[in-house]
């Protein structure tokens, strides 16, 4: 695992949900309810970021936040498929 390019990916994550936070969107009902005319308003905000919050919203949705932030794929299909317990 290339853990350099996973680190920067969470980086501009942890960017992004800081310039929502700073933006007003300080929970994940106010993300999900957030609109493109209102994420083109967030300062400094790019296009490459946009796409990022529109993943946070899908991730938000189907409650695989944790597992988006961390860059691993779908947490609920992985539970299906075995063990819940994160330590083994």
């Amino acid at each position: 695992m290339n853990h350099t390019k996973t680190s920067l990916t969470f980086q501009q994550k942890v960017k992004v949900l800081t310039k929502l936070y700073e933006g007003g969107c300080k929970t994940e009902k106010e993300l999900q309810s957030l609109e493109l005319s209102e994420m083109l308003k967030i300062p400094n905000i790019s296009v490459p970021e946009l796409s990022i919050i529109v993943a946070l919203q899908k991730s938000v949705k189907a409650h695989t936040l944790y597992s988006y932030l961390g860059g691993e794929g779908n947490e609920q299909q992985k539970q299906d498929e075995g063990s819940s317990n994160c330590l083994e």
